[in-house]
């Protein structure tokens, strides 16, 4: 569904959207050191009823150090300390499980890096205040990427188009990593057996939130390259996509074939 301004929605339900609650920012770092006080104090700015908790995977470059400088000035900034790297999926999970377990209505999802910018996320509460997901597109009318290299765009948007395809997906921007969850999404997304991690951990949140019911939005962001520190990017990460999201294409192609599939629509 177009709703004219950029705004795309899957699964919209005529049904009434309680109260969001306090959002909980969750920004997952690994050697940040030059981006975690900038971002922080952006998001500060931007929503500052929101609260804010890094999730570092023990940064051999102090990051950690800081987010704690940064919490001890701050009742509303925490940080989850981790034992080490384990990829963004693992993060992101971890603090999920830590903002549900202190009763957060909203929990986001935002990059340290200041490639999402924290100005455009009024727009995405805005947007949950209807929605049960909502998704920071880069790919709808009014998205864009700014000083990405053109092979990065390439595979940022064949990433998309292929996950679209083979899982059956309205969205625009499957791989996007802007989001914001109400709390009973995630509840209802069966965290527990999640194991992908990068793109392919964003892929798998979608396609979860679709497949179930939920009424997931896409609004337009402006997606900035990061300008300090190194992309975590990796050809690791990009196969693990393509081999997850091809698997699970195949599954839900013999599923329906053997009538045993089927959207469960209006979950929620």
């Amino acid at each position: 569904m177009n709703h004219g301004d950029g705004t795309l929605a899957a699964g919209a339900q005529d049904r009434r959207f309680g109260p969001l609650g306090t959002a909980l920012v969750i920004i997952p770092t690994y050697n940040e050191a030059e981006n975690i006080k900038p971002i922080v104090g952006r998001v500060r700015k931007a929503v500052p009823e929101a609260h804010v908790l890094v999730a570092d995977d023990n940064s051999p470059d102090g990051t950690g150090k800081l987010a704690d400088e940064l919490a001890a000035e701050d009742d509303q900034v925490h940080v989850l300390h981790r034992r080490g790297k384990e990829g963004l999926g693992a993060a992101y999970l971890a603090g999920f499980r830590w903002g549900l377990e202190r009763d957060y209505g909203v929990l986001i999802e935002m990059d340290a890096d200041g490639s999402h910018q924290p100005e455009e996320l009024p727009r995405l509460l805005t947007a949950l205040k209807g929605a049960d997901l909502v998704l920071g597109s880069r790919w709808v009318p009014g998205g864009r990427v700014v000083n990405w290299p053109r092979t990065r765009e390439f595979i940022s948007r064949g990433g998309s188009m292929y996950s679209r395809l083979a899982l059956d997906l309205p969205l625009r921007d499957v791989t996007g990593g802007y989001r914001a969850f109400r709390r009973e999404t995630l509840e209802g997304l069966g965290l527990d057996d999640v194991a992908s991690q990068g793109y392919c951990f964003q892929v798998d949140l979608a396609r979860r939130a679709v497949k179930a019911g939920y009424h997931v939005v896409e609004v337009p962001i402006t997606f900035v390259e990061r300008e300090h520190g190194d992309s975590k990017m990796s050809r690791d990460i990009l196969v693990e996509a393509l081999w997850r999201v091809t698997a699970w294409g195949v599954k839900e192609r013999v599923t329906k074939i053997t009538g045993q599939g089927g959207r469960n629509r209006g979950r929620r």
